[in-house]
């Protein structure tokens, strides 16, 4: 990956993939006068995102919200229901906005694009230059693989044969299930789970290790939990499985929890373990493109892959695995591409959201991460019951914790659990980024009754105790 290749002014850059990173690369390649040509197969243009995973599930966990709150309402002398009186029109309405959004943002914004041409067809690389498709061959100075990750599914003997959900597959659902089982207890097993809990099914989460959402702070983490089991959502951890059944009645999962055996039995049952890249078929081997054991192309910090003019942006290159980041990757592995690997990927303050309810989000180092790397840290958790903001709403759930640097003040890390506490991700990210002190942050204006003034009462909670002082007092 050291050699540096880079392709000739009015060049053809050559994306494999339809989502965001491809889109981005195309929309930034077309900026710098080359010509695009666009190879799909798979899902619809758009990808992932928009078609089956953060658009559809966002919409529908706001649906299950509304419907949640009508009946969970925290406030005296207000009498309100709610029913699911339509699960195909929730459904439908989904649906709408998927093709509405898939029309308006990426079909719609390459329509008028001379220099852009989209083939629908599955690529395979002949060479780091030629990509075969539908039994033609195309010649590119560059080429670009953004194909995505599929979900993961773990060999438990019967589960290939049951006909399980999936992430995808459980979006298209034209009835609520009465009962779900969830295999795996991350972010994407964790909103589903809380989703469909909350339209009306009996849901059970069934987690291989001691805790959900593993590698992140286990006071959020445990909180979280609690919070899940109050809507009466079962979680199981330490859960070892050992074979899946489907009888007339629905699925059995037989497994060792703790060692002991237990059977689990529900009327569907969704498999969240993970995402792999979409790297099987496409004959990267030929063009001397590696990847790595979990099957992400290797890159290197401008994306350039082990072949010289081959890049790879997006979820085939493994973590971290969003959108936002897929399209960023895609705009900066064109831009290398075109310009001679001139911009390196800088993660440093990359906010991310987990969006159940409350939501969990973070952005930089937590404690550990930043001892590891031999800062010196001090942390804050200040409960949401300091805050007037969740005070007025009635709903304390949650916390904000920050993690500084002992010795300079600089903010390194934040863990946030709140009802809309991804909200509170930018002003903290942007402390990362431009070295603002927590002292600042604790003397800046947050107005008061909104949720960015958890921020500041955390920041004075490493000198101060928050609950001795006045409303807006600093």
């Amino acid at each position: 990956m050291e050699e540096l290749y880079c392709c000739a002014p009015e060049a053809h850059l050559l994306v494999v993939g339809g989502g965001s990173a491809a889109f981005a690369a195309t929309l930034k390649a077309v900026q710098l006068g080359a010509r695009v040509t666009l190879v799909n197969e798979g899902l619809p243009i758009g990808g992932t995102c928009v078609n089956v995973g953060c658009v559809p599930s966002k919409t529908l966990i706001r649906a299950a919200e509304a419907h949640h709150r009508a009946g969970h309402h925290p406030f005296d002398g207000i009498a309100s229901t709610s029913r699911v009186a339509d699960f195909k029109g929730v459904m439908a309405q989904k649906q709408q906005l998927v093709e509405g959004l898939r029309q308006a943002k990426y079909l719609d914004v390459v329509a008028d694009l001379e220099e852009v041409r989209i083939i629908e067809g599955q690529a395979h690389l002949v060479d780091a230059h030629t990509v075969a498709v539908n039994g033609q061959t195309l010649q590119a100075d560059c080429l670009l693989i953004a194909t995505g990750a599929s979900p993961s599914i773990p060999p438990v003997p019967g589960l290939a044969e049951s006909g399980y959900l999936t992430s995808t597959t459980a979006l298209e659902l034209e009835e609520l299930p009465e009962s779900l089982l969830v295999l795996g207890g991350r972010y994407i097993a964790l909103e589903l789970s809380q989703m469909f809990a909350r339209l009306g099914s009996k849901v059970a989460i069934l987690q291989r290790s001691a805790r959900i959402l593993p590698s992140e702070t286990k006071e959020i983490t445990d909180a979280l939990t609690g919070y899940l089991e109050a809507e009466g959502i079962e979680i199981v951890t330490g859960v070892d499985l050992k074979s899946v059944r489907r009888e007339a009645t629905g699925f059995v999962v037989t497994a060792q929890v703790d060692g002991k055996p237990a059977t689990f039995r529900a009327g569907q049952l969704l498999a969240a373990t993970g995402r792999r890249p979409n790297t099987a078929g496409l004959g990267l081997e030929k063009a001397g493109v590696a990847v790595d054991v979990e099957g992400a192309v290797v890159v290197d910090e401008h994306l350039q892959t082990t072949a010289a003019g081959v890049y790879a942006a997006g979820d085939v290159v493994g973590e971290p695995a969003f959108v936002y980041t897929a399209a960023y990757e895609g705009a900066l592995a064109a831009e290398n591409a075109l310009n001679g690997n001139t911009l390196k990927r800088d993660y440093t303050a990359l906010p991310w959201v987990i969006f159940t309810d409350p939501q969990v989000a973070g952005v930089g180092l937590d404690e550990e991460q930043a001892r590891a790397q031999g800062i010196e840290v001090d942390t804050v958790s200040l409960s949401l019951e300091h805050v007037p903001r969740a005070l007025a709403a009635r709903d304390t759930r949650g916390c904000v914790k920050l993690i500084r640097n002992r010795q300079t003040d600089r903010l390194v890390g934040a863990r946030i659990l709140a009802p809309e506490g991804s909200e509170l991700t930018m002003e903290l990210s942007l402390a990362i980024r431009y070295g603002i002190p927590v002292g600042e942050l604790a003397r800046a204006f947050h107005p008061y009754l909104t949720l960015s003034e958890a921020v500041k009462l955390a920041a004075l909670s490493f000198e101060k105790d928050v609950a001795k002082l006045s409303c807006c007092a600093t």
